[in-house]
């Protein structure tokens, strides 16, 4: 058997402690939010909920999922982030791969191009305006094409390509007959799903927290993602804290605050609640490709 000297297994202490408190830290908020959003709110203000719900009550969620334009909400930002992502796909992928290759033409004109719109942007106004003379405006294409894929996707799928996908194996297809869209198609993507399921957990989160595009290029309110709905449920929620005398169903200025405290951490919960779920299947791709993409050439 081997034997660890007794550095070798300070070491592993001191990480194994450093880990277990990086792991506390991360999880004690999501349990708390989870527990808080579901306990009495009078137990979470005055401290008696400190992990595990006390006096389990929903009224939070009831009256978050009250709001018909809630679940209108979720379909829009579901097809927003499915749309979105299939496109940032199809625009990443062939664009990485190609800047891989070492026989393209002025690869690394194009690799300074792409390089110089990470220290330089347009700004709010040029952009509304590129979108509005495009007749994007109040429409689903303004939330997905803006920003549809950036350079550190780019670069980070390039380096993917150039590591994992050897230069041999598309010189034997070639020998083959088979075409470049053959290669990439049939060759190629079936060994980069680690990096497709990288860069499509990364654009997809951020479509789905998406809200200020939003908020600028969109005036119907029937086009609203979930993070917009939200985000008024608050407000308004605010509004009758701030004059009881504007609503509030007949309840009182402590019932109202309690409840203002119940759907903050509902709507919390109801916002990240699928993209938790949806993160473990994909953990094992996730992880592999954060590694192979991010090494240096």
């Amino acid at each position: 058997m081997k034997r660890f000297s007794l550095s070798d297994r300070m070491f592993d202490t001191f990480n194994t402690i450093f880990l277990v408190i990086i792991l506390i830290l991360i999880v004690y908020p999501l349990i708390f939010v989870l527990s808080a959003s579901i306990s009495d709110p009078t137990a979470v203000s005055s401290g008696r909920m400190w992990l595990w719900p006390v006096e389990i009550t929903f009224r939070g969620y009831e009256r978050v999922f009250s709001e018909s334009s809630i679940w209108r909400g979720y379909g829009n930002t579901i097809l927003y982030t499915l749309a979105g992502t299939l496109i940032h796909l199809l625009v990443l992928l062939p664009c990485a791969y190609a800047l891989s290759r070492k026989e393209l033409m002025a690869k690394k004109f194009i690799l300074w191009f792409i390089l110089f719109t990470m220290l330089f942007n347009g700004g709010l106004i040029p952009t509304y305006l590129i979108v509005q003379s495009l007749g994007m405006l109040n429409t689903m294409w303004a939330i997905v094409i803006p920003n549809v894929v950036g350079a550190w996707s780019i670069l980070v799928a390039r380096t993917f390509f150039h590591q994992s996908i050897p230069d041999q194996l598309v010189e034997a297809s070639k020998i083959d007959g088979a075409s470049d869209f053959y290669i990439f198609i049939r060759v190629v993507l079936p060994l980069s799903l680690p990096i497709v399921a990288v860069m499509a957990l990364f654009h997809a989160v951020g479509l789905w927290n998406q809200y200020f595009n939003a908020l600028i290029y969109l005036s119907d309110r029937d086009k609203f993602p979930l993070q917009l709905i939200l985000r008024e449920i608050l407000v308004v929620n605010q509004m009758q804290l701030n004059d009881p005398a504007a609503g509030g169903g007949g309840e009182s200025l402590v019932d109202q605050v309690q409840t203002a405290g119940l759907i903050k951490y509902a709507v919390i919960i109801v916002s990240s609640l699928p993209l938790l779920i949806v993160y473990p299947f994909i953990q094992r791709f996730f992880v592999q490709g954060v590694l192979i993409g991010s090494i240096k050439e």
